[in-house]
C-alpha cells in the first residue's frame, strides 16, 4: 500500500507552506510515497539518489525539483552530509498562482509530467537559501509563500533552453549571464564547461544553432541594451563592461542586434519613456 502524505497533517490551519530541512540517510527506501500537496525541494549539500517509478536518478548539490500531487518518489542520501530543503505547498496556493499567471503553464509544477528539475549555481543557491530563511521567519501565510515563490518562478520560467541539451551546457549558458563570464567572451563560456572548445562548439551548434561567440555576443548586447536605457554611463564604458573595448566592433554588433546605433537606441528609448510623443 502506497503511503500518501497529506497537507492537512503537515500545514498549520493558517499556513500555506511548511519548510523542512533534513539530512538523508544512505538507507534505501522501502517504498515510494505520494502526497496530495505540491512539493518543492532542493539539494542543499552533498548528493542524493531520487527514486521514481521509472528508475533512479542522481541529484547533485544545487538541483531543485518541482513535484505535483500524485507523483510517487523517495529520497536517499549518498555519502555523508546529504542535506535537502523541502517545502510542502498548499494545493490552493499553487492553483491560485496558475490562475493569475498563465505564463507559468508548461513550466515547473505545471509541466505535463508534473515533475521538473532545474539547477542553481553557488550564488543562486545562496540567494535561494536566504529567501528560505526569510520564509521560515514569516507567518508562512499566502503573502509570505508568494513572496518566496514568485521571484523563483519568474527567474526559472525565463530560462528557455533547447530540449535535449546536456546539463553541463545548460549550466554553462546560465552562468554565462554573469558579467564576469561574458566579459571573457567565448573563452569564458568554454572554460565553464571544462570541455574542449571544439566539443563545446559542436554542441552549441547542435542544440542552439549558434557558435559560442554568437551566444556570448547576444548576451553582451542584451546587457548593453539594458544599460543604455537605465544608466547614464558613457557608451564607451558600457562597451568595456561588456568586454568589447573596440568601439567599432561594439557598434557593429549592437546595430546587427537592434537595428540602431547605441546612441540612437539610448535616445529613442529614454525619450519615449520619459517624454512620450
Amino acid at each position: 500500500m502506497t503511503l500518501i502524505l497529506r497537507h492537512t497533517d503537515i500545514l498549520r490551519a493558517d499556513a500555506q507552506v511548511h519548510l523542512t530541512r533534513a539530512t538523508l540517510t544512505a538507507q534505501r527506501p522501502r517504498s515510494l510515497h505520494q502526497h496530495d500537496f505540491f512539493e518543492l525541494f532542493w539539494v542543499q549539500n552533498g548528493t542524493i539518489r531520487h527514486h521514481l517509478p521509472q528508475g533512479t536518478e542522481t541529484l547533485a548539490e544545487g538541483t531543485i525539483v518541482f513535484l505535483s500531487p500524485g507523483q510517487s518518489h523517495a529520497l536517499q542520501g549518498r555519502g555523508e552530509h546529504a542535506l535537502v530543503v523541502s517545502l510542502c505547498l498548499h494545493p490552493g496556493l499553487i492553483a491560485a498562482l496558475a490562475g493569475r499567471h498563465p505564463s507559468l503553464s508548461g513550466h515547473l509544477f505545471w509541466t505535463q509530467t508534473g515533475l521538473a528539475r532545474h539547477h542553481r549555481d553557488m550564488r543562486e543557491l545562496a540567494v535561494l537559501n536566504h529567501a528560505a530563511v526569510q520564509l521560515e521567519r514569516s507567518r508562512c501565510d499566502t503573502i509570505a509563500a508568494e513572496a518566496f515563490l514568485l521571484p523563483l518562478c519568474a527567474e526559472l520560467t525565463g530560462e528557455t533552453y533547447p530540449q535535449g541539451a546536456p546539463d553541463w551546457l545548460i549550466r554553462a549558458c546560465r552562468t554565462a549571464q554573469d558579467p564576469t563570464v561574458f566579459r571573457e567572451g567565448a573563452a569564458g563560456l568554454v572554460a565553464l564547461t571544462g570541455k574542449a572548445h571544439p566539443h563545446v562548439s559542436r554542441s552549441m551548434r547542435k542544440f542552439f544553432g549558434l557558435t559560442p561567440s554568437d551566444y556570448i555576443n547576444r548576451i553582451r548586447m542584451q546587457h548593453a541594451a539594458r544599460a543604455l536605457t537605465t544608466d547614464a554611463d558613457p557608451i564607451s564604458q558600457i562597451a568595456a563592461d561588456c568586454g568589447i573595448p573596440n568601439m567599432s566592433h561594439f557598434h557593429k554588433l549592437f546595430r546587427a542586434a537592434y537595428g540602431d546605433t547605441p546612441l540612437q537606441y539610448r535616445q529613442k528609448l529614454q525619450r519615449q519613456v520619459v517624454q512620450p510623443s
